[in-house]
């Protein structure tokens, strides 16, 4: 069983998680719209409407599943369409890796803000509590959950900017380090793992944890994306 506060905390993760997808696509989007495709914006997809972005599996049911089993809560939105076709041929794999980026990008802009906001509601907070022009009990309480939710906030995002830049199709590393891939069988073959993605990113998310008792993935996100939440955030 699941405490109310447990229930809440995962609620509000998943709420993290949907907030900060969203944006996310996006830059996607609109980098592609910067380039000369604008395949999205025909589409209506340069909107923060989470309305037309969450996918009820990959937005909701996903990352609900994955807090109440205690693993890091992933998740995606509905991917905002381009067409590389419309950038210029010379230029075509590099604005891929462009547009790839700007997902990422805009996860750390989303990190830096809800550092600042952190860092305003911590000093407010403490403040308002010395000069004694509110009543300590619950104002502690609440005090507590805004900092917690902020900090939540800047670590989600580091996450899943950290989470999106591993080179696996199709994630949004495997752009950039295709441009790195010359030969045209070589990205082929390359893409071709797109295929088996979902059940290695099962398999490092639960079977090899589960079976061997090492988290790859864990590891790695706690020195990156850990790391740098502890560095914005003093911690």
């Amino acid at each position: 069983m699941y405490s109310t506060t447990r229930i809440i905390q995962i609620a509000i993760s998943v709420l993290l998680v949907m907030l900060s997808v969203v944006p996310h696509e996006v830059a996607h989007g609109w980098m592609a719209d910067k380039l000369g495709d604008h395949t999205a914006r025909q589409a209506g997809r340069l909107s923060l409407n989470p309305a037309k972005h969450i996918d009820p599996v990959g937005s909701i049911l996903l990352p609900l599943i994955m807090g109440l089993l205690g693993g890091p809560i992933f998740a995606y939105a509905k991917p905002v369409p381009y067409n590389p076709m419309n950038f210029k041929r010379e230029t075509r794999r590099r604005d891929e890796a462009l547009v790839a980026l700007a997902g990422p990008v805009m996860n750390f802009i989303e990190a830096l803000a809800g550092t600042a906001l952190y860092y305003l509601a911590l000093n407010g907070f403490e403040g308002a509590l010395m000069s004694e022009a509110l009543p300590i009990d619950p104002w502690l309480e609440v005090a507590s959950w805004v900092v917690s939710i902020l900090y939540s906030y800047v670590y989600v995002n580091l996450m899943l900017m950290c989470f999106n830049l591993i080179p696996l199709p199709p994630l949004d590393g495997s752009k950039v380090i295709s441009i790195f891939i010359k030969s045209d069988g070589a990205r082929r073959a390359y893409y071709q793992v797109q295929r088996y993605s979902m059940p290695i990113l099962i398999a490092v998310l639960y079977l090899i944890p589960y079976a061997f008792g090492v988290d790859p993935l864990g590891w790695l996100l706690d020195v990156t994306a850990g790391n740098l939440c502890n560095l914005l955030l003093g911690a």
